[in-house]
C-alpha cells in the first residue's frame, strides 16, 4: 500500500507544530506523500483524483482537528482514481486530545496508528495501578449527589466536597422540570437527605480543593474547609440568630430577587439544615470584632463561634469525580436587551425563583413594584407577592448562546426551559399574551418535541427569528424582533422579558483544572478522554467528569452520566485495577504497541 498523509485543519491551531508532524509522518513505513493543505482548504474531487493517480496513492490518511469534514471528498477522489474508496482513514487530533499545549508527540502517535490501521485507543493504554477504595466527588449538585449515592450504596467510602453552604446545586432553585413538569424539589430533596444520612458519605460543605498529589489509584487530596462560624451538629435552625442580625444582602439562592441576613440558611430544605455566616457581609468579622456580634449573644445553643478559622484536612482516595456544574453568562454583557436597566427584564434563573413557591413572591408571576427604600429614601424596584401580573411576556432564546462574541456553542437546555416558562406563565396568569422568540427549536430529548407542540396548542405565540433589542417607550417595554417565517420585522409591546441566558463553566473551573492537571476544551469545559467512546474518563487516570462540567446537558443526561461514572469507579474498585495517566505514555511506547497489534 502506498500511503498519502494529508494535514487538513478546521481551526487555526497554535499549539501544534504541523511542520514537525508532517516531517515525522514522511518517515513512517509506507508513506509516500505528505501534504499540509492548510486551514479550511477548498478541496475538489477531480483535482485530488489527479494527485492521487500521479502519486499512485492507494490509502489516504486525513490528519487534523476534525478530519471527518474532509472524508467525503477524499473518498470520492479515491474512487475516481480507481482505488478502494474504503481506504480513507482518519487521524483526529481533537478526538484523542492532541489540541493542548505540548501535544506534538500525541499528534504524531495518532498519525502513526492511523497508518497502521490500529485505533489509537487500543495502542495508547496506560499501565494498570492499584486502587484505593475511597472516592472524592467535587460538586454537590444532582450529578455529584447521584454518583455519591450509587458508590456509597455499594459500600464504598465517598468524600463529597461542595463549595457553597448546601448541596443541591442549581436544580434546587428550579420549580418544575421539563418535559414532565414534575416538582424539582420532590425529586432532589429526598436524595439530599439520603446523602446527609448515609454512613458511607462524608459531606463537606463550604469546602474547596487546595491541592492534589499522588498517582492514579492513590491520590492524596488537601481540602480547605472554610469556616461556617456555626456548629452544624449543635444548630437546631431556630432562626433566633437571623432574626436579630441587622445586615441584609441579596440572596444568591433567590438570584438576587430577595434579601437574606449575614447569618442564614441558603433555603428551607438546605442540607446540612444549619445556619452559616457569610464573612463578606458580617459586621463583626469585617470589623475584627469591634462591632455587632449580637447573633452569638442571642444563640440559645451557643453554637456560633465568630472566631472560627478555616481548617485543612487530607484524605486518600483512589478516584476523583468532577461534578462542578455551571454558571450563567452575565446578561449585562448583552446591552441590547436592557438587563439591569429595565426592571422587568429577568434572567432565566430569576424567573425560576419567581415561579417557585419558596421564592420571594410565593410562586406568583408579577412585575416589579417601585417602592421607597426606608434607609436611603431612594426609589427601587422590588418583587412583591401582591404585585401586578404582566399582561404580556416575551421569552427570548439564545441570549449569549450560538453567538461568536460570547458563546459559540448551543447551551442545549434553553429551548426547553423557555417552553416550560411559557407553560408556567399561561398556567399562572391565564389571560397573558406570551411570545417565544427562537432561532431554531432544539427539542431533542424523549418527549421534548411533544412538549413543544403542547406549548403551541396552549396559546403561546412562537416566533421564529432573533429578537434584536428591548427598549422603553414611556412606561411600555417594546421588543423589536424579526419573524423570518413571514419575512417581517415586528414590534411587540410587553410587560416582562425573560432572557434564556447561555451557560458557561462554573467559577473556579480554570483553577481546578490546574490543580488536577486536566485539559479544557476551547469553550472552557473539562475535556473528556473520547467524546464518542469514553465520555466520562479524562486523560488523568482515575479522574472522571459528570454532568454540566463536561458540557451543557439536561437533568436526565446529567443523571445518566453520573451513574455511568459511578459504574466506572466501582469497576476499578472491584477489580482493584485503575488506569494510569494517558499523558504518561511516550511516543515510542505507543508506536511499539501499535506495531505489535498490527502484526498480530
Amino acid at each position: 500500500m502506498r500511503i498519502g498523509v494529508y494535514l487538513c485543519q478546521v481551526d487555526v491551531e497554535k499549539n501544534l507544530n504541523l511542520d514537525a508532524i508532517a516531517k515525522y509522518s514522511s518517515n513512517l513505513p509506507g508513506v509516500e506523500v505528505v501534504r499540509s493543505l492548510g486551514v479550511k482548504p477548498k478541496l475538489k474531487p477531480l483535482e485530488l483524483c489527479k494527485e492521487l493517480k500521479k502519486d499512485r496513492i492507494q490509502r489516504v490518511i486525513i490528519a487534523g482537528d476534525m478530519p471527518g469534514y474532509y472524508k467525503p471528498v477524499f473518498t470520492k477522489a479515491l474512487a475516481m482514481a480507481g482505488y478502494n474508496p474504503h481506504e480513507v482513514r482518519l487521524a483526529s487530533f481533537r478526538e484523542h486530545g492532541a489540541m493542548t499545549h505540548d501535544s506534538n508527540d500525541r499528534a504524531k502517535a495518532i498519525v502513526a496508528c492511523a497508518t497502521l490501521g490500529v485505533p489509537f485507543a487500543l495502542a495508547a493504554v496506560p499501565k494498570e495501578t492499584p486502587v484505593n477504595h475511597a472516592t472524592l466527588i467535587i460538586g454537590g449538585g444532582i450529578a455529584g449527589i447521584q454518583a455519591a449515592l450509587e458508590i456509597a450504596d455499594a459500600g464504598k467510602q465517598v468524600y463529597l466536597v461542595e463549595r457553597t453552604g448546601t448541596i443541591g446545586g442549581h436544580m434546587a432553585m428550579f420549580d418544575k422540570t421539563f418535559p414532565t413538569l414534575d416538582c424539582a424539589a420532590c425529586i432532589l430533596t429526598p436524595r439530599m437527605v439520603s446523602v446527609s444520612q448515609h454512613d458511607m458519605i462524608n459531606l463537606m460543605t463550604r469546602s474547596e480543593i487546595d491541592s492534589v498529589t499522588g498517582i492514579p489509584g492513590a491520590y492524596r487530596v488537601k481540602i480547605r474547609k472554610r469556616a461556617r462560624y456555626v456548629d452544624i451538629e449543635a444548630c437546631v435552625a431556630c432562626d433566633i440568630c437571623s432574626g436579630v442580625c441587622p445586615v441584609k444582602v441579596p440572596s444568591e439562592f433567590d438570584a438576587g430577587l430577595s434579601m437574606r441576613k449575614a447569618i442564614f440558611i441558603p433555603f428551607p430544605q438546605a442540607v446540612p439544615n444549619a445556619y452559616l455566616i457569610d464573612p463578606e457581609s458580617c459586621t463583626y468579622i469585617q470589623s475584627n470584632g469591634e462591632k455587632c456580634g449580637v447573633c452569638a449573644k442571642k444563640c440559645p445553643k451557643e453554637c456560633i463561634d465568630l472566631h472560627e478559622q478555616d481548617a485543612f484536612i487530607e484524605v486518600d482516595v483512589g478516584n476523583i469525580i468532577l461534578a462542578t456544574g455551571y454558571d450563567v453568562l452575565d446578561a449585562k454583557k448583552l446591552e441590547q436587551y436592557g438587563y439591569g436597566i429595565f426592571p422587568n427584564v429577568l434572567t432565566a434563573l430569576e424567573f425560576e425563583r419567581m415561579t417557585n413557591a419558596s421564592g420571594s413572591t410565593g410562586g406568583k408571576i408579577v412585575t416589579k413594584t417601585k417602592v421607597q427604600n426606608k434607609k436611603t429614601k431612594e426609589d427601587e424596584w422590588v418583587l412583591l407577592p401582591d404585585g401586578t401580573p404582566p399582561k404580556s411576556v416575551a421569552i427570548i432564546h439564545c441570549v449569549g448562546s450560538r453567538n461568536k462574541k460570547y458563546n459559540a456553542y448551543c447551551s442545549r437546555v434553553c429551548c426547553m426551559y423557555s417552553l416550560k416558562f411559557a407553560h408556567l406563565v399561561r398556567e399562572k396568569v391565564p389571560d397573558v399574551v406570551c411570545y417565544e422568540f427562537y432561532i431554531d427549536m432544539r427539542a431533542f430529548g424523549k418527549g421534548y418535541e411533544e412538549f413543544a407542540e403542547r406549548i403551541k396548542s396552549e396559546g403561546t405565540f412562537v416566533v421564529r427569528g432573533r429578537s434584536a433589542t428591548v427598549e422603553m417607550r414611556g412606561d411600555q417595554m417594546i421588543v423589536n424582533g424579526e419573524d423570518i417565517i413571514h419575512d417581517k420585522v415586528l414590534e411587540f409591546p410587553v410587560d416582562m422579558v425573560v432572557l434564556a441566558v447561555g451557560l458557561i463553566p462554573a467559577q473556579g473551573t480554570h483553577e481546578l483544572s490546574n490543580i488536577l492537571g486536566l485539559t479544557r476544551d476551547a469553550d472552557g469545559w473539562f475535556s473528556e478522554l473520547d467524546y464518542n467512546g469514553n465520555p466520562t474518563d479524562t486523560e488523568r487516570g482515575g479522574i472522571f467528569v459528570a454532568g454540566m462540567c463536561q458540557a451543557p446537558k439536561d437533568i436526565p443526561d446529567t443523571v445518566a452520566q453520573a451513574s455511568a461514572v459511578a459504574a466506572g469507579v466501582l469497576r476499578t474498585i472491584t477489580s482493584g485495577k485503575g488506569i494510569g495517566h494517558l499523558s504518561s505514555l511516550t511516543l515510542s511506547e505507543i508506536e511499539q504497541r501499535a506495531q505489535q497489534i498490527h502484526t498480530e
